[in-house]
């Protein structure tokens, strides 16, 4: 719905991104050892933390210096969490985006494994863990919505293309 169709001979984009905190598990694993919860759960909300920051910080360069739509953007983080700008990052998984199997795509496009060390496990889970990918958006009218209940028509049609 926010990508110019082909058709149209408009320029647009559609971008994409994967980015992870490595080193996470193996200082879990020592906390484990050392029956330390509290570090461990630490460490890895940390690592989530951080990779979300990241993520977020990807976006924003996309927006405001790579393609340069909102280059004068100066949102407060109370903004950000309220999505006040333009375009959206939708991620495989989640409620707008519900379709894990589209890593597979975007994992040969961007070579992530190649070029990252970013895997995915046979269930297409991240790993390591505290990873996020996303599909990047430009569209003004572009929002974030959950997808509904999806009827066997529909799988069918899907499985199709």
């Amino acid at each position: 719905d926010f990508i110019a169709p082909k058709s149209t001979n408009l320029r647009d984009h559609l971008g994409m991104f994967a980015v992870a905190c490595f080193g996470c598990e193996e200082q879990v694993t020592k906390y484990e050892a050392d029956h330390d919860d509290y570090s461990k759960i630490m460490c890895q909300a940390l690592a989530d933390r951080f990779v979300e920051a990241y993520a977020e910080l990807v976006h924003k360069e996309i927006r405001t210096t790579m393609w340069g739509y909102a280059p004068d953007e100066q949102l407060n983080n109370e903004d950000l969490l309220k999505v006040k700008y333009q375009g959206i990052r939708p991620a495989p998984g989640y409620p707008s985006q519900p379709d894990h199997t589209e890593k597979l795509a975007m994992w040969k496009l961007m070579q992530v494994k190649e070029k990252t060390g970013i895997g995915l496990s046979e269930s297409l889970s991240m790993m390591p863990a505290a990873s996020v990918s996303a599909l990047v958006f430009s569209h003004p009218q572009s929002s974030y919505f959950a997808v509904g209940q999806i009827n066997k028509d529909q799988i069918t049609e899907y499985s199709k293309r």
